[in-house]
């Protein structure tokens, strides 16, 4: 069984399935036709950035970005532009999220967190020599490439989506609050590499606590927490640990450690390596004007057939190009998508998924092979949005991803938990599950069993 879709190439690279959403853009799994090199391609419409008036400052972003080229950040390789749409070609990191090892492990040890800490200082610094400051720090926001390095993704462009708020609040609402300085709060004007150093020690508390320095569920009483910097480091930090939080969590920005003192920090110096790389010069920043002057206009091309999943779409859902992994093995934990092969017809796959969400409190929108699950309730970032589709990747045998497409991460956890009870008929068995490694009786994947 085959079904009908539209493959969309885009110049010299041909879009494949979407990897997230954000407010006004997808990013896209694409292929550069010319070097077969796989990329990720965010994806905004030209029409939402000129009415929220955003031209401006997402020329003087993507500027930016093309000038910061740095081993532990996502780079950006080109800007194209259609008659619609504005595409951003950037690096395609395949090793998920930091935030999944930190919900999967609880807390990392110390040394492992002191690595990834090293690489994000040392990347952060870099940026801001440049003036670029990312204002949305946090584990979710951390990729990890094949060999397990720290890449920051959305460098500069976490700031965009801010524009679309009424309240013009664009310090309160760019990202968590849990992750945000007392200064950025106060929406007083703030300096942006402190802001920034701010929330890396709160990545580094999450990283070796496993849960946030400052969590309540009230948002005027999150507030108080961080305006008193009141928090408290468990008992397994070392004392060196400590005390290094204590000064990257001071609330008064004035007396803040600075990435300098940091360098010179006797606990952040154990096996400190910094990235070694050669600047790039002459950077090219003339295709950034080009699409929105309307200038060297790329084409869409539409072409409809057979969804069956192309072999470069099927390794990029793998970590370390281990085809293994897109069948679960690994995932003692869902992440912000989640994939399960099934032998049942896509049809009944839709209609379990569907049946099985309703009574969760989700509404249900169906286009062809595709479905958007709308949760009903309010939660912790609005309303839980859920996006499914089904893929062919052999005659009688798909494969289903279902992917956070808005709301909470954890939330999302929770729902697909209880999800998956209610369409465990029709998830296949492959032979990972068969070898049953090491998996906890209560996480998803075991629902499976």
């Amino acid at each position: 069984m085959s079904f009908q879709s539209v493959r969309t190439k885009v110049g010299k690279y041909e879009l494949g399935r979407t990897l997230g959403e954000g407010t006004f853009a997808k990013v896209k799994f694409a292929k550069n036709l010319d070097t077969g090199e796989n990329v990720a391609i965010k994806v905004l419409d030209k029409e939402k950035v000129l009415k929220h008036k955003m031209a401006e400052q997402i020329k003087r972003e993507i500027s930016t970005l093309k000038l910061v080229k740095h081993p532990n950040i996502v780079q950006l390789y080109e800007v194209l532009g259609s008659k619609t749409k504005i595409y951003i070609v950037l690096e395609l990191v395949t090793g998920g999220e930091l935030f999944d090892r930190i919900v999967h492990q609880g807390r990392l040890q110390e040394d492992v967190a002191r690595r990834y800490f090293q690489q994000l200082i040392n990347a952060v610094d870099y940026c801001h020599s440049r003036g670029v400051y990312h204002r949305d720090l946090k584990p979710e926001n951390l990729l990890l490439d094949a060999k397990g390095n720290l890449k920051i993704s959305d460098f500069g462009l976490s700031a965009l989506p801010q524009q679309l708020w009424a309240d013009g609040l664009l310090h309160t609402t760019c990202g968590t609050p849990n992750y945000v300085s007392p200064e950025v709060i106060n929406n007083k004007g703030y300096d942006g590499a402190k802001a920034d150093l701010w929330s890396c020690g709160v990545i580094l508390f999450v990283l070796m606590a496993g849960y946030l320095p400052f969590d309540e569920p009230n948002l005027m009483m999150l507030y108080k927490k961080i305006y008193r910097a009141d928090f408290t480091c468990p008992s397994w930090f070392s004392s060196g640990a400590r005390n290094l939080l204590l000064r990257i969590l001071d609330p008064n920005p004035t007396t803040r450690i600075t990435i300098p003192e940091i360098l010179e920090n006797e606990w952040f110096k154990k096996g400190y390596r910094p990235a070694t790389f050669e600047e790039e010069e002459n950077i090219n920043l003339d295709d950034i004007e080009a699409v929105f002057n309307e200038e060297q206009l790329v084409t869409e091309e539409k072409e409809k057939k057979p969804v069956t999943m192309n072999a470069f779409e099927l390794i990029s859902m793998s970590q370390g190009l281990n085809l293994s992994a897109l069948f679960e093995q690994q995932q003692g934990l869902v992440k912000r998508e989640t994939r399960f092969t099934s032998r049942h017809p896509a049809k009944e796959i839709l209609s379990k998924i569907e049946e099985a969400a309703k009574p969760l409190g989700f509404n249900i929108k169906k286009h062809n092979y595709k479905m958007k699950l709308q949760g009903e309730k309010t939660g912790r970032k609005g309303h839980l949005s859920v996006a499914t589709e089904v893929f062919e990747v052999a005659p009688s045998l798909f494969m289903v991803e279902l992917r956070k497409a808005g709301g909470d991460t954890l939330e999302y956890h929770k729902f697909y938990k209880n999800l998956s009870t209610g369409i465990k008929d029709i998830v296949w068995k492959s032979d990972v599950d068969m070898e049953g490694k090491h998996r906890k009786s209560g996480d998803a994947s075991s629902s499976r069993s």
